[in-house]
């Protein structure tokens, strides 16, 4: 029904992110517990979604990528009022501060994913989610 107002709520984005496919792994990010519903902040009224995300190790070199398929997927889900947010979840990576700032910056994300073989891993993790 068009005139029922439905939220978005953590568990909808949750849905949306939990079968994506880790790139060292042949497993989603939800049986890695690398992203879970109780990491994850929504607010339909300030048209917020904010993601934090844990990597499997400390010194994961994927999770930059982990980080930029998560964002790519649901900027692509997820109506345009949104801002996404995604970052580490804070203390379980020694480079949190620098892979946050490269998912948080607009410039940075647009310019990765003109490289065709860093979108065609992006798409590869998150195909068929």
């Amino acid at each position: 029904d068009d005139d029922v107002y439905d939220a978005v709520d953590a568990r909808e984005i949750f849905d949306l992110i939990r079968n994506i496919k880790d790139p060292e792994h042949p497993h989603s990010l939800e049986e890695l517990s690398v992203v879970q519903e109780d990491l994850i902040q929504c607010s339909d009224t300030d048209n917020s979604i904010v993601v934090n995300f844990t990597p499997t190790i400390p010194h994961c070199s994927m999770a930059t990528l982990i980080g930029l398929s998560l964002r790519v997927k649901l900027l692509r889900s997820v109506a345009d009022r949104f801002k996404v947010d995604v970052s580490v979840t804070p203390g379980t990576h020694q480079s949190e501060a620098a892979i946050n700032k490269q998912l948080g910056d607009k410039e940075r994300v647009a310019a990765a994913l003109e490289n065709p073989q860093l979108l065609s891993l992006v798409n590869t993790c998150i195909y068929g989610t």
